[in-house]
């Protein structure tokens, strides 16, 4: 029976763009959407604008502009990126909207309704100068324990204490630099700790198949604990100025904290969905109000571990006294790191996804990569581009893509087209399609199983189960020898049914992959000529019949290349502080830029001796240096290829940067810069000190 599926990724703050972590987290889900269509299955994809809350109403300030401008720049902006890497979702609205406004009112009436909000009179600090109420992130001062000055108001950097804002020495706000000042302020809370929210949260936990062992295991720790790790209720208001929405029947000006229209924003842009017709035209009659009520709509939701406290106590607990339907599904992934390091623009080790589509990087290639690194546990991911391009290229091209281009080419030129029939009971189809049968009905295939990996988000697994399918195809290739076969006319026969028998492995190959490749595998579906879109994952196994004409095999993929990758992860530089100095005429043969002394004296040029030059495997202009500095070792990849021997180098002296930023390379991390002349020719000049320098020495 086909199932009905509400899906939601969490919804990004809409302060700025798109970062590579929201891309990973929509591709796992496109993924696993696309695979339910295949499978039959009614979808409803919808994503939103998380955009009320304060740092929005300050960066909004900070640039000049109205909230509202603010997050409409932002919102112009989203349609790029989700074009770009083919992310289908049926619907993206904003937090900031009628349909939220009303829903979010209703749930707190509810609520109320139900006896869980009360009032109470909290102590915050206020800033006499801004004229608002601080938040833990802008306040700082000197850490109660240690003294370490410049600390924030939730827990100190230099000692690892915890504490209350008010607990800090000499407080200042980072809006003003103002001292803050204690004021009390009337709040409203929900009670999360009350008995039968905790007895819901306990049922609701439990349930298997709901949250991942690892995320009911945290939700289960939260909702037990003792002590100053009790349960505490949810402080859900917040005083003004703030951009986001009034608490509905009180008087004074109070809003809604943030985190709580948040994912109320879920519903609204599904009501917006419905109410602009959308939904209709996807084969969904019922209203709104009726689908998000009905016993077979499944609420799923894709999100990063950060927010897993919100999405497992909070918002199953409210949804449940406001007397709506609670998530079926709450999917929690890890993070993604770049060569085992933590985003940084500046140092080189992020990626920035439009700057990916910019280069012309196939955002395919990125689709793949990611889903192959994915499981259906809370871990983390590393993209490491080495590996991405070995992967892509040898997985996309050499095993996929490979099939067809040694395929087609024959079928189109030698037989017009036209396939000749293959058997289910060829050897080779048997190998790769591995079913099996019980009873006169098939209960076990390749497609089968990978159905389950896709199911269960393991699409790690998928990914390496198709490409052995891959792996098989290529061998049947690689034995049968099309490209010889095609030298003998005799032997046209055979060559029109080994080509016919690779086209049907890669028909089959291409329903496996189309949740993770829609376009190229929607291009390869128009080269087979196969009417059915989207594709059916029940038709993987079926063989395309005599006669079925083919057209013309067009190139489906290119590789990924080096000079790509080093573009992408190009640092971003930082503009320098320099003094100006006065105008004055510059000396003959010289720059027109003029840097002083102090600018100058700022870069740690050392003597630095060559322990190690090795070259690079893949890299065609660099060598690796290691290199002692007298304080210790450094690594440095240096584009000196061209003009040393690397058994040359070891041993000698030179010169290099020692205190500029290190840069992440798809080679390894690169600490510091050694320095060579050119004339502006292919020559380079390695400089070394004079005689009598040794390693460690400061160049002044």
């Amino acid at each position: 029976m086909p199932r009905r599926l509400f899906v939601t990724t969490a919804l990004p703050y809409a302060n700025g763009p798109f970062q590579i972590g929201h891309i990973m987290e929509y591709i796992q889900a496109d993924i696993w959407v696309r695979f339910q269509r295949m499978q039959g299955h009614e979808v409803h994809f919808i994503g939103a604008d998380d955009a009320h809350g304060a740092p929005i109403m300050l960066a909004a300030e900070k640039a000049g502009k109205s909230p509202d401008d603010f997050i409409a720049e932002v919102a112009a902006g989203r349609k790029q990126y989700l074009d770009g890497f083919h992310l289908g979702f049926d619907n993206w609205h904003s937090t900031h909207s009628k349909e939220n406004t009303e829903l979010s009112q209703d749930v707190y009436r509810r609520l109320d309704k139900a006896g869980l909000i009360y009032k109470k009179s909290i102590e915050q600090f206020f800033d006499p100068v801004k004229g608002m109420y601080l938040a833990d992130r802008y306040i700082k001062g000197e850490c109660p324990n240690c003294g370490a000055k410049d600390q924030y108001g939730d827990a100190c950097e230099n000692c690892g204490t915890v504490y209350s804002p008010t607990q800090l020495k000499n407080p200042y706000s980072t809006l003003s630099g103002a001292k803050p000042v204690l004021k009390t302020s009337e709040h409203y809370f929900f009670r999360l700790s009350d008995p039968k929210c905790r007895e819901f949260l306990r049922e609701w936990i439990g349930k298997p198949g709901r949250l991942q062992p690892q995320v009911a295991n945290k939700a289960k720790e939260w909702l037990e604990g003792k002590g100053d790790r009790t349960l505490a209720d949810w402080d859900i208001s917040r005083d003004p100025p703030y951009f986001g929405i009034r608490i509905p029947g009180i008087k004074e000006e109070k809003y809604l904290y943030v985190w709580l229209d948040a994912p109320i924003g879920y519903f609204a842009s599904l009501k917006n969905y419905f109410d602009t017709g959308k939904a209709r035209k996807n084969g969904e009659a019922r209203s709104f109000e009726e689908f998000l009520a009905a016993a077979d709509t499944e609420i799923v939701h894709f999100i990063g571990k950060d927010i897993i406290y919100f999405h497992t106590l909070f918002w199953p607990a409210m949804l449940k006294y406001s007397g709506y339907k609670t998530p079926d599904q709450v999917n929690v992934h890890g993070f993604i790191t770049v060569s085992g390091d933590k985003m940084s623009k500046s140092r080189g080790t992020g990626i920035d996804p439009l700057r990916y589509l910019a280069l012309g990087m196939n955002p395919e290639w990125l689709r793949y990569y990611i889903a192959a690194k994915l499981n259906g546990n809370v871990e983390d991911i590393d993209f490491n581009p080495d590996d991405f391009m070995v992967r892509v290229n040898s997985d996309l091209i050499g095993k996929y893509i490979n099939i067809a281009s040694r395929c087609g080419g024959f079928i189109t030129k030698r037989f017009n087209g036209a396939l000749t029939r293959v058997s289910r009971d060829d050897e080779w189809v048997k190998k790769t399609f591995r079913y099996s049968w019980e009873g006169g009905q098939e209960i076990s295939s390749n497609s089968t199983e990978i159905a389950e990996e896709y199911e269960s988000r393991e699409f790690g697994k998928a990914t390496r189960w198709i490409m052995a399918i891959a792996n098989i195809a290529n061998q049947y290739l690689d034995q049968q020898k099309p490209w010889e076969l095609a030298k003998d006319p005799s032997k046209d026969r055979e060559l029109h049914y080994v080509c016919s028998v690779g086209l049907n492995l890669f028909r089959y190959l291409t329903i496996l992959l189309s949740p993770i490749l829609p376009d190229t595998t929607t291009r390869a579906a128009e080269f087979l000529n196969i009417a059915q879109k989207p594709l059916r994952w029940r038709d993987a196994e079926t063989l395309l019949p005599e006669g079925h004409r083919i057209r013309e095999y067009k190139h489906l993929m290119t590789r990924v290349e080096e000079k790509q990758l080093d573009a992408l992860f190009e640092p971003t530089p930082e503009k320098p502080k320099m003094t100006t100095p006065s105008p004055q005429p510059s000396p003959a043969g010289a720059g027109e830029g003029v840097v002083s002394i102090d600018d100058f004296a700022k870069v740690d040029l050392r003597i630095a001796k060559i322990l190690k030059a090795e070259h690079v495997d893949g890299a065609d202009k660099l060598l690796k240096l290691t290199l002692d500095i007298g304080s210790g070792t450094r690594t440095v990849f240096a584009g000196i290829k061209s003009a040393y021997d690397p058994a040359k180098l070891e041993g000698r002296l030179t010169v290099m940067v020692a205190n500029i930023a290190p840069r992440k390379m798809k080679f390894g991390v690169s600490e510091g810069m050694v320095l060579a002349a050119s004339g502006g020719g292919p020559e380079l000049y390695l400089l070394s000190p004079d005689s009598g320098a040794q390693a460690g020495m400061k160049i002044k």
